[in-house]
């Protein structure tokens, strides 16, 4: 994976990923059964009893306080699953480990010390399937973008993103743990950084970890900033990462705004907003990446996989 070179801005991203960009098939995915919210910032799908779902944050688009649906397709429109529990979370994701379905997502909550602000954390729920699920672990407050991903060896790998003293406006850590079970609040709170990421203008996150075959991890994240406008800028990103030893490769850019359709944004601020939501790996050397798109729309989009490379 190399010497690193200078932490790499979103602007110098952005420039290698324009010089290299190949066209893409991108799509709007529709939703039906949420009245007239919004469905954004959605995981990828995954196999559950049989059925394919997505979860997806749905919320009116004039609110922050949004709830996590349960989605299944019929006839080219997703469908809130019935009879599935929605959950008063923020951009949902999910992972499996050792055999059970687990689902995260960010809760907000009454700011402690200010008052009408809110907080954030994030929490996961296991079980069996989306109807069995049952609270398991909540993260550190303050804490967005927490990952866990069971690794070859069977102990849990934790991505986090703390702010503030430790990192700034947003930086990736990693620490592991032998089980579930021993998570907890201290080691996330612990967990050393990756090194040469991100500039402290700028922010970034995971969003989705894979095991790779060769035991190493394919990251799916993203990388941030403002410009001087003050309107922000989310790029979806990748990077490979070894628990072992945590050396880890270049961020790269995999997807922009452009390539999807026009749509509609929550706010002036968020039109370039590209938020990744999770990545379907195919045995063609295609991926399918899904996305929330300026916070008010939920697309899809057909890549090269972004991890082929680093097995």
């Amino acid at each position: 994976m190399g010497e690193h070179k200078e932490n790499q801005t979103c602007k110098t991203l952005l420039k290698q990923y324009m010089e290299k960009r190949t066209e893409k098939h991108a799509e709007k995915l529709n939703f039906t059964g949420v009245g007239d919210k919004d469905v954004y910032n959605i995981s990828a799908t995954f196999e559950d009893q049989g059925k394919l779902v997505i979860a997806g944050r749905v919320e009116a688009r004039d609110s922050e306080h949004s709830e996590v649906y349960f989605f299944e397709e019929h006839d080219g429109v997703w469908t809130p699953i019935e009879g599935a529990q929605t959950y008063q979370l923020q951009d949902p994701f999910y992972t499996r480990i050792h055999g059970e379905l687990v689902i995260g997502g960010v809760q907000i909550y009454p700011h402690p010390t200010v008052p009408n602000a809110l907080m954030w954390r994030t929490v996961f729920y296991k079980g069996a399937s989306i109807h069995e699920l049952e609270l398991c672990f909540t993260g550190p407050d303050g804490m967005k973008d927490l990952r866990l991903v069971e690794l070859q060896d069977g102990s849990i790998g934790v991505f986090t993103r703390p702010q503030g003293e430790k990192g700034g406006r947003g930086k990736i850590g990693f620490t592991r743990v032998a089980s579930l079970e021993l998570l907890s609040i201290d080691q996330i709170n612990e967990a050393p950084l990756l090194e040469g990421q991100f500039v402290d203008e700028e922010w970034g996150g995971c969003n989705e970890i894979h095991l790779l075959t060769n035991g190493t991890l394919g990251v799916l994240g993203h990388i941030a900033c403002f410009d001087e406008q003050g309107d922000r800028h989310y790029y979806p990103m990748a990077f490979s990462f070894d628990p072992e030893t945590r050396a880890h490769s270049e961020i790269e850019l995999i997807a922009t705004r452009s390539e999807f359709p026009a749509g509609a944004s929550k706010r002036s601020d968020l039109v370039n907003v590209v938020f990744s939501g999770g990545v379907v790996r195919h045995l063609d050397g295609t991926a399918t990446l899904y996305c929330g798109i300026s916070d008010a729309e939920a697309h899809r989009i057909t890549i090269q996989d972004p991890f082929a490379k680093f097995l």
